[in-house]
């Protein structure tokens, strides 16, 4: 894979390039939705990347090319970089040269030749790779010295100021720092993290990653609009942010709110306490104990948060119906993906419960994979 990256980098661009960086999508065990209310988060990084393929130019100019694109290859002038200038997936890339240069580093051009085996649209955070993947070749190329979260919060900038999705940050911290065989207990206040081990397959169980097929977007408004509605219950409650209200305060805040903000106050305080909850579970080796908080949490997605659709709620009941121990959607909702812990002898059958389900529904099929915890941003070649 390696080689092939080198070679079609030379025939795009011409001459060697200087090496290859990549950076991981993820799936969220567990803490949806609270990253961007200052809660915990705890994702783990998928074993499929973005791959950067890259060199210095020293003529001020960005030059793309993505294997998934049209063929055709986006040259920018770095100077001429702003917030809502560059459409379509490159201003993914283009966001991360831009955010550095705001944050006073020396970041000329480069050519760069992008792949990827993260599912776009599914939830896996295909966006968050690409800009970490960028910013690893970016840190590497100009000597830059920043360390992975560092990295990761130049990402998330670039997501929020240059392409318009006001996204918190664990897309980027699971895709920049997350390690092989742990998850990343992740503290979106203060950005403390810890790796808490996660090898599933010691004790029999995998888990189950569902790609529905339904296409999300999250610069479409409704996700801006959840987190407004965050934002406006936090000041009425008079807190910095929802993850300052405790679980025994929540009846009585709920009481104080508008009736539409109830319910995304009550997902935020419960589904930090899941997260919480979870961690506790993995400390003390009680891993099966994760199913049932996994389908409360869509519960909560779906009742209070109402970010789910068919095709997720589909998936999910599917496959607790044949045996999971639990399920619930991942990413920032509206379509994408579904995880479902699975004992490892009962995969087929959940995925082939799930996949019948769909026929049934009209839908259409299912991606369904096993996701392995692995490593975060790195250079590869």
């Amino acid at each position: 894979m390696i080689d092939e990256a080198v070679t079609d980098f030379e025939a795009v661009h011409g001459g060697r390039p200087t090496g290859v960086w990549a950076a991981p999508g993820r799936v969220n065990l567990i803490g949806e939705h609270t990253d961007y209310n200052d809660g915990f988060v705890l994702p783990v990084a998928l074993p499929h990347t973005t791959r950067v393929t890259a060199r210095r130019r020293e003529d001020g100019r960005l030059r793309l090319y993505s294997a998934q694109g049209e063929g055709t290859i986006t040259d920018l002038p770095l100077d001429a970089l702003a917030p809502g200038a560059v459409a379509s997936w490159a201003g993914y890339p283009a966001g991360v040269f831009w955010a550095l240069a705001e944050a006073g580093h020396a970041v000329g051009g480069a050519d760069l030749y992008i792949d990827s085996d993260v599912p776009a649209g599914a939830g896996l955070s295909s966006s968050a790779a690409l800009e970490c993947a960028t910013a690893a070749a970016l840190n590497d190329l100009y000597g830059l010295g920043l360390s992975a979260p560092e990295l990761a919060l130049t990402a998330q900038r670039a997501e929020n100021a240059f392409v318009g999705v006001p996204c918190g940050a664990m897309d980027q911290m699971a895709s920049a720092c997350c390690t092989s065989g742990a998850a990343l207990f992740l503290d979106t206040r203060t950005m403390a993290q810890r790796h808490v081990p996660l090898d599933l397959e010691a004790v029999g169980l995998r888990l189950l990653v569902i790609d529905t097929r339904v296409k999300h977007d999250l610069g479409d408004g409704a996700y801006a609009a959840l987190r407004a509605g965050c934002e406006r219950a936090a000041r009425l409650l008079g807190l910095p942010a929802l993850r300052d209200l405790a679980p025994t305060e929540l009846a009585a805040a709920l009481d104080r709110l508008p009736g539409e903000l109830g319910p995304l106050v009550r997902h935020v305080v419960t589904e930090n306490r899941r997260v919480i909850e979870t961690v506790d579970h993995l400390a003390r080796g009680e891993i099966t104990a994760l199913g049932p908080i996994l389908t409360a949490g869509h519960a909560s997605l779906r009742e209070d948060y109402r970010v789910s659709c068919p095709e997720t709620d589909a998936a999910v009941e599917a496959a607790v119906a044949a045996g999971a121990l639990g399920a619930r959607m991942t990413g920032g909702g509206f379509g994408g993906s579904v995880i479902a812990l699975v004992e490892t002898a009962s995969l087929a059958t959940v995925s082939e419960a799930v996949r019948t389900a769909f026929r049934s529904a009209g839908f259409a099929s299912p991606v369904v994979f096993t996701a392995v915890p692995s490593a975060g941003a790195r250079r590869v070649a």
